[in-house]
């Protein structure tokens, strides 16, 4: 291929020649078989700055650096070319003012038709522009790996078109709680509740994503530990230079905490909301029920002086019948007075399980036989200060409106137990932290719908048939409580039961309080333990009470073995079990004692009964169990106790 200056064949050589001329996009030179430049084109002088007879001659590692040629890269250059058919490369080369290019080289060896190497053919083309490009988009990748894998805050993670996860950010892994190796490749449905999966809302949240450019939603997902968070979730669809789906870009913030806090606050002014509209309805009410009050005094009044000069008996009878209809008016305004909590209140320490269990006989009878009431009491429930004779007829209007939620029958349960609301409660704006006690009325009947437990307190609102309720039970118990410095809530499921809980300011000095009529508080003792009096007559339960009080014990009490039992699965200390052997519902004294001694081995038990010991049930009785024949006198409990101490 080497020319003569300004020759233009037409032969085929010459052709060629031309058309080397031509390009200028390319350096294309010759080299003799030592490295020496043998031809030069325009493209090479553009590229290289060099014109053709300064670089005839010359050795062509004048273009590489000097640690290149240092290294001896020329040479191996052309080794490799003439050894191999080819040498190809990319690489820093220099111009003749010393500046630096990206260029991409091909070297062929140029044999004669005898096989020997007669020189090399070398193409050069300046990439420094492309290089520069890429260098930048490279960095710009590498800037946006970094960013993604820096964020913590966020699961950033892609998908491919069927959902198969295929990247996976330090967010991810912290939030949902895979590592990268656990979780690429496998399907992002599986941080969805099985419910969404069965749904198919994975499926959909994609299509949605392809179909209208982007899916935004929130709800739960689940870490790989199988708890669950609340997700706010931004799918985006990729598409490539020819608009092919080619995956989803995702990402996934944690938000259950600013859930919690959107719900806490939801329910205050719920909350808020709620004693606000009852507060209006109680000064409604109580005007009315003050206007009424006037109106009947001069009713009465009036029917009292008509009495007296009453002849006729039809007369008398009109009149009487007058009064009875004017004394239903007078309760129904006490009521009213109630639900506004302008009622006169005379509030007195009490314990609470002390009212309860002194007015059980009552309750019971107002559950009737299909009822089951259970007692539930804590041992050692905190003091109260309410008018007693008011709070024993805000539970029983509970008890009564549980019992006909039960028509065909269930079963009743009274839970006493101390509470203490913290700072963050929001049962009630109007209730201070600290230290609470909690009379709970829970029944197995019908339960009530949201809609309607939201005005259950209202006056004269009623689920019940014409003629068997006036709607204001539950009224009368709201103003008490609420009048008593306390709060109630209702929970309740259809089908379900219902609880109805309320919320009494605990006394300051707890169990030490003043009991109602005592002058002065009554004088800590020496506990001598606590027993657990199993006993279904209420009568003989009081008396076996007030005996071991007398005698120093501290006394809970059941009425019936199942109850006793459920006092024993709880963390109360009991010391003495003392139960009659003769039970309903099932299950004997002597029963109740050796499952008691399977719970508490060390638990010290005396069983009582009206029969003697040879009418006993004919299992007899266990090991280290002591018993005392009906009627016993406390002069011979307390030899037992001492001798079952002993």
């Amino acid at each position: 291929m080497n020319a003569v200056p300004g020759y233009r064949s037409t032969t085929q050589e010459g052709r060629f020649q031309l058309l080397v001329d031509a390009v200028t996009d390319y350096a294309i030179y010759m080299l003799d078989p030592t490295g020496i430049v043998s031809s030069w084109n325009p493209g090479a002088q553009r590229f290289k700055g060099y014109v053709e007879s300064e670089i005839l001659g010359e050795n062509f590692s004048r273009f590489y650096r000097e640690e290149d040629r240092a290294s001896g890269l020329p040479q191996r250059a052309l080794e490799t070319a003439a050894r191999e058919g080819k040498f190809e490369a990319e690489g820093w080369r220099v111009r003749k003012d010393g500046t630096h290019f990206w260029a991409h080289v091909v070297i062929d060896p140029i044999r004669d038709p005898h096989g020997n190497l007669i020189g090399f053919a070398k193409i050069t083309r300046d990439l420094t522009e492309r290089r520069k490009t890429q260098e930048a988009l490279r960095e710009s990748e590498e800037r946006f790996r970094l960013l993604v894998q820096g964020v913590t805050d966020y699961a950033i993670y892609m998908l491919d078109p069927q959902g198969h996860v295929t990247n996976w950010n330090a967010g991810a892994q912290r939030i949902k709680g895979y590592a990268v190796d656990e979780i690429v490749g496998r399907h992002f449905s599986q941080f969805y509740t099985d419910q969404d999966r069965a749904s198919g809302l994975p499926r959909r949240a994609l299509e949605t994503a392809a179909r209208e450019g982007k899916f935004e939603a929130e709800g739960w997902r689940l870490r790989k530990d199988g708890t669950r968070f609340w997700a706010s979730v931004v799918i985006d669809p990729i598409y490539n230079d020819n608009g092919t789906l080619i995956g989803f870009a995702k990402i996934t913030r944690d938000i259950t905490e600013r859930r919690k806090t959107q719900e806490a606050l939801e329910q205050a002014q719920a909350a808020l909301f709620q004693a606000q509209k009852m507060e209006a309805v109680g000064q409604l009410t109580g005007g009315v029920a003050h206007d009424f009050n006037n109106l009947l005094t001069i009713i009465v009044n009036n029917l009292d002086l008509l009495t007296r000069n009453a002849r006729d008996p039809r007369d008398v009878k009109l009149i009487e019948s007058a009064q009875r209809a004017a004394e239903r008016g007078s309760k129904l305004t006490q009521q009213l007075l109630a639900f506004s909590r302008r009622q006169p209140l005379q509030p007195e320490a009490h314990n609470p399980n002390t009212l309860i269990e002194g007015f059980e006989t009552v309750l019971r009878r107002a559950c009737g036989e299909l009822i089951a009431l259970r007692l539930s009491l804590a041992p050692r429930v905190k003091w109260i200060s309410v008018d007693g004779p008011q709070f024993e007829s805000a539970l029983l209007n509970l008890v009564v409106n549980a019992r006909d939620a039960m028509p065909t029958g269930g079963s009743l349960t009274i839970v006493t137990r101390d509470v203490t609301l913290p700072e963050t409660d929001h049962a009630s704006p109007t209730l201070q932290p600290g230290p609470y006690v909690s009379i709970a009325v829970e029944d197995s009947g019908t339960g009530m719908t949201p809609d309607i437990v939201e005005r259950v307190f209202e006056p004269f609102f009623t689920t019940k048939e014409i003629g068997k309720g006036t709607g204001l039970g539950l009224s009368q118990v709201y103003g008490f409580v609420t009048q008593s410095g306390g709060h109630i809530d209702i929970e309740s499921t259809p089908s379900k039961g219902t609880r109805v809980i309320m919320l009494l300011p605990a006394q300051e000095h707890g169990e030490d309080a003043v009991e109602s009529g005592d002058e002065t508080a009554r004088p800590a003792r020496d506990s001598a333990g606590t027993v657990l009096i199993v006993e279904d007559d209420p009568a003989v339960r009081e008396v076996a009470s007030d005996i071991f009080d007398s005698l120093g014990y501290d006394v809970v009490t059941a009425t019936d073995a199942h109850e006793a039992i459920a006092v024993l699965e709880g963390p109360a200390a009991i010391d003495v079990l003392f139960s009659d052997v003769i039970m309903p519902n099932g299950m004997n004294g002597v029963e109740l004692s050796r499952k008691a001694r399977e719970m508490r081995p060390s638990l010290k038990i005396l069983l009582a009964s009206g029969y003697p010991m040879s009418a006993l049930p004919s299992e007899g009785l266990g090991a280290g169990v002591s018993f005392i024949s009906k009627p016993y006198r406390w002069t011979e409990l307390a030899e037992k106790l001492r001798v079952l101490r002993n």
